[in-house]
């Protein structure tokens, strides 16, 4: 077994590598950028060696680097995560021509799977199915229009080394191939080292499912069944589960069956992933294709690990040390199921725009990395287990990945597993920047995804106008009501207090007038009079059974509403409080009843028209501007493109107009709310 290993890869994933090694005994090497001096997984290692400035390409994607740190280190081993040089075969070439071992799969395998047209034809050669496309790369846009014609829309555009959801379009019509092909040829160069591009029929109404393989240098493959991954925006998945609540049995089987057969085919070893999409219900297993090969860790592999008990990452170790896997195919059983949901730095209120910035507060429910001591350790504390690589006062850099962290959820049923994530949502606290923690709780509760009717379309389906919020019900707003004159009655008496103004006669006031309406439409409100009596809570005249135990100045509540428990955050507003459970921030302005009714006489400020402006709605770099001064737009004409965490962002003009004036150059970084050209 190892002595030593090196982990070239950072955040939670190097954490999550460090852990397992701990374990068994072996001393970690991490490396590190500019940008993560301070994280995490520097301080989890046993030693950290830094390797150059923040970009990516500069630091973490240069093998030299990564070797250099091998040698003054003698770390004889190296585990890539996923992504970077995870996947990319000349690395492990270098790595094995110094004598340093891979902890993944082979350079055949790599090549062979890495590269989507040729792993396209190896899946065919080998039995699986594939979806229909072009055999080979395509290099111009003509091109592209020409296989789209022949394919079918709608079709999709993939970078060939492509993955993670970056370097894909979805095109419905030749404007969407005329837009995107080139878009998709840059994400390619810029995130994988590769431009090429091929185009495959695009499945409608699909649902994303993958299969875990795991492998060992004696030629013996097992399968781990499978993972739903289909709740993806912008084909980067959002929430994964194992199992999938379609997948029948017999359907399982045929499929892993053929993810079997072509692992052997590659000689594969180590841990790995046969990504299908799948349509239809059709039990004999003919429904699903072939999409592609994973030769490496996936972000989702904790659901995979709650429901079967094998620790993947010590596999994939002792599989890269020469041992012969100690599992068998009976050996694998599914125990109960398990719910990933990946919170990302994006602000779903704003149309999921990327968000950078400083973690003001960071608490997550329970303690990250921690277990329960017990042989299921790898379920969390209770069934909850947070994943993450980030610290409070720490940076979400716009130079990666937009993930703060992954919460898994284990139940015994699929909706005890969704119950659990709900919960641990509500007490997951982040501040200082956007995050979709809102909007995964929204999915967690919708009455499709509890009854398991998934597709790739979801979000789209789901959401069509964007997210403002998980429905809330009458009687949680009732409750809320309740909740704010309570919080309230108590701030008011504290301040009444430190002004020394309480002689045992004056008292808060009792009366209150609760205003509530969703954080981001101050016209959808509800007014309810609450009164608070010696006996009961009464809303509107009617009692509200609701208790908890409330300090002035707690961030995170704990409540009891008709039996039902609740985590809240809290947060003062200037005339109430924002008040975050179940799914949505409500804004809350609490009033007495005597002043409210003259704070209906105030006049509202109006808003500025930011109508003639084309304002940046993240911090990013523009990539390109595709109108001149003086030139006529019309409503959906690309302006710009702005990238920001390595994804291309094109924004469009809302109205006709003239551009009036350019205020910024390409190629330069912009900050949010930038003012990039004037219209008239």
């Amino acid at each position: 077994m190892f002595k030593k290993i090196l982990i070239a890869n950072r955040g939670e994933i190097a954490c999550r590598v460090i852990k397992t090694a701990k374990r068994m005994g072996i001393a970690t090497v991490a490396v590190y950028s500019d940008a993560d001096a301070r994280a995490p997984f520097v301080r989890m290692a046993d030693e950290a060696v830094h390797i150059g400035p923040a970009p990516a390409a500069e630091s973490y994607l240069i093998p030299e680097k990564i070797i250099e740190a091998c040698k003054r280190t003698e770390a004889e081993a190296v585990h890539p995560g996923y992504g970077f040089l995870s996947e990319r075969a000349s690395f492990v070439e270098a790595l094995e021509k110094e004598g340093i071992a891979f902890i993944g799969p082979p350079v055949k395998a790599i090549a062979a799977m890495g590269d989507k047209i040729e792993s396209k034809k190896l899946a065919k050669e080998a039995g699986v199915n594939t979806v229909p496309g072009s055999p080979d790369a395509i290099e111009t846009t003509d091109e592209a229009l020409k296989w789209a014609h022949k394919i079918g829309y709608p079709v999709m555009m993939k970078a060939s080394a492509g993955g993670g959801g970056k370097g894909m379009r979805l095109a419905w019509n030749d404007k969407d191939v005329e837009e995107g092909f080139e878009a998709t040829r840059r994400e390619g160069k810029n995130s994988f080292g590769d431009d090429r591009v091929f185009i495959e029929k695009f499945i409608e109404d699909p649902r994303h499912i993958e299969i875990q393989v795991l492998g060992d240098k004696h030629g013996n493959v097992i399968y781990l069944n499978e993972r739903e991954c289909s709740i993806q925006r912008r084909h980067q998945k959002v929430v994964e589960e194992a199992p999938s609540p379609f997948v029948t049995s017999k359907m399982r089987k045929a499929m892993a069956e053929q993810a079997v057969a072509l692992s052997k085919a590659v000689d594969y070893h180590s841990a790995g992933t046969v990504e299908l999409i799948v349509s239809g219900a059709d039990e004999t297993g003919k429904s699903f294709y072939f999409l592609e090969m994973n030769t490496r860790l996936q972000v989702e592999h904790p659901v995979t690990e709650a429901i079967t008990g094998i620790d993947l990452v010590e596999q994939m170790i002792r599989v890269a040390a020469g041992e012969k896997l100690e599992i068998v195919q009976d050996d694998i059983k599914i125990d109960g199921w398990s719910i990933e949901n990946r919170v990302y730095a994006e602000d779903p209120y704003r149309g999921f725009l990327p968000s950078t910035g400083r973690l003001v507060h960071y608490s997550p429910p329970v303690e990250p990395w921690a277990d329960d001591g017990t042989e299921n350790g790898r379920r969390g504390i209770g069934g909850v287990r947070v994943d993450d690589g980030v610290f409070e006062g720490g940076e979400v850099s716009m130079f990666y990945d937009p993930m703060i962290a992954k919460l898994v959820t284990w139940g015994k049923t699929r909706d005890e597993a969704a119950d659990l994530q709900i919960q641990a949502l509500d007490a997951f606290r982040i501040e200082g920047l956007g995050h979709n923690v809102d909007f995964l709780s929204a999915i967690m509760q919708h009455e499709r995804f509890r009854g398991g009717k998934l597709t790739t379309g979801f979000i789209a389906e789901e959401y069509p106008e964007g997210f403002e919020g998980a429905p809330v019900s009458d009687a949680l707003k009732r409750g809320l009501a309740a909740i704010g004159g309570i919080i309230a009655t108590a701030d008011a008496d504290r301040a009444r207090r430190i002004d020394q103004q309480l002689d045992g006669s004056l008292r808060p006031p009792g009366d209150w007038v609760v205003r509530i309406g969703p954080a981001t439409d101050s016209t959808q409100v509800a007014d309810y009079e609450v009164r608070l009596e010696e006996e009961a809570i009464m809303v509107d005249g009617e009692a509200v059974n609701v208790s908890f135990d409330y300090t002035p100045g707690e961030a995170v509540i704990d409540v009891k509403l008709d039996d039902r428990a609740l985590a809240i955050q809290l947060k003062p507003t200037a005339t109430g409080y924002a008040i975050t459970t179940r799914g949505a921030t409500h804004s809350l302005r609490v009033l007495p009843q005597r002043i409210a009714l003259l704070a209906d006489h105030m006049i509202e400020k109006e808003p500025p028209d930011l109508s003639k402006m084309l304002i940046c709605p993240m911090p990013g770099l523009l990539v390109k501007l595709h109108v001149e001064v003086g030139e006529e737009v019309q409503p959906g004409q690309p302006l710009a493109t702005v990238e920001a965490m390595k994804m291309e962002n094109i924004l469009r003009a809302e109205k006709e107009a003239t551009v009036a004036r350019i205020n910024t150059e390409e190629g330069e970084s912009l900050a949010v709310d930038a003012v990039i050209m004037e219209l008239e």
